[in-house]
């Protein structure tokens, strides 16, 4: 959930590689100015106007669908590398009865200023369901500006939250995304590079002078995402971190050259007949692309590119399955044209009878 460069994604072939270095650099300015929507047309609408949200991690908990987004405003605060005029400092959580229905904004369900050890940046959240109880993970700079992912819980969906007086043991980096196995088993996914500070753990501790890019080399295996099982309370890490391993067809690690394939930011888990599917962002390149395996922690072989760019910067996102149908929530910048005031959708996702996902283009 880090965009920075103001692209024309919707001018970008899937398979194109921008700039490699273009996006994060606050010298790489490009187009501020809204969509003309006489000439670019919209697959789907906003799900709500009256606030900015973006990251939706949806959930069908008690019989309806929960929508647990980031909540976009506009600080004043100029772009950078850090990404600090993405301030975010409260969640909104929506639901609705059905896809299509009516969408009911909560209010605000949690507060950085109810969290004991937050700093800044209430970046995108994720929710999990477990005997009675409802949890919400977030990250959020501590006071020493370092990432770190936290927990609260809840007995109703749509909160109020009440935090964990420390963030969980082990965390670092952004965008958590727990799933929930058919056994019972929790994982949580986690991390996002540069902005979201996952290339400074690079050597297994927080580095406050690593590079602000990707430490890996062009020809060495990508950084990516970290994946750790939840214990049964859901609270704390059950092990160590490891990292979420994607292979190309060959069976080899993907390459930090290999922008159009590796792993950027915004993870997501599903399973499909028996399949692990983890879906992520290219980030730089502005691809949701997916990988399969026969286990929640890897590891997975790259299959390809199931969403094309959507206006704006990435797309951090989620699929569910809702009365035998799947469906993925996304972002874009339709109602604003500004990559830090996005808003949420949902669309159909189809997965092909051999198992790949139909490709899907965000524009008509």
């Amino acid at each position: 959930m880090y965009p920075f460069m103001k692209a024309k994604p919707f001018l970008m072939l899937p398979f194109a590689v921008c700039s490699l270095f273009a996006c994060n650099s606050p010298a790489q300015k490009a187009n501020t100015a809204k969509t003309d929507s006489t000439t670019v047309k919209y697959l789907t609408k906003p799900l709500i106007s009256s606030i900015y949200t973006a990251d939706p991690s949806a959930h069908v908990f008690e019989g309806k669908i929960y929508i647990y987004p980031s909540h976009d405003i506009d600080a004043g605060i100029p772009e950078n590398d850090n990404g600090d005029h993405f301030a975010m400092k409260d969640y909104h959580i929506l639901s609705m009865d059905s896809i299509g229905g009516k969408v009911t904004d909560h209010g605000v369900g949690f507060d950085i200023k109810d969290i004991p050890w937050a700093g800044r940046q209430l970046w995108a959240p994720d929710a999990a369901y477990k005997d009675g109880t409802y949890y919400l993970y977030f990250p959020v700079k501590d006071k020493q500006d370092v990432f770190k992912i936290g927990v609260a819980t809840s007995k109703r969906p749509e909160g109020p939250f009440k935090a964990q007086p420390q963030p969980i043991a082990g965390s670092f980096s952004i965008d958590p995304a727990v799933f929930t196995d058919t056994d019972g088993s929790s994982y949580m996914y986690f991390g996002g590079i540069w902005g979201g500070q996952l290339q400074r753990w690079d050597k297994g501790k927080y580095d406050s002078n690593g590079s602000k890019t990707d430490l890996q080399k062009d020809d060495a295996p990508a950084i990516t995402c970290k994946v750790a099982k939840l214990k049964g309370n859901m609270l704390e890490f059950d092990g160590a971190v490891k990292d979420v391993v994607i292979l190309d067809s060959l069976g080899k690690p993907l390459l930090g050259k290999d922008h159009n394939r590796r792993f950027f930011e915004g993870s997501w888990m599903h399973k499909y007949n028996g399949k692990y599917y983890f879906t992520y962002s290219t980030g730089d390149t502005h691809l949701l692309t997916y990988a399969i395996g026969d286990s929640p922690l890897g590891p997975f072989t790259y299959k390809g590119v199931f969403m094309k760019p959507v206006q704006g910067w990435t797309t951090h996102h989620s699929i569910i399955e809702v009365k035998g149908k799947w469906y993925i929530f996304y972002h874009d910048t339709e109602i604003s044209g500004k990559t830090h005031l996005r808003n949420v959708k949902v669309t159909t996702l189809e997965h092909n009878a051999d198992g790949s996902i139909k490709l899907i283009d965000p524009f008509l």
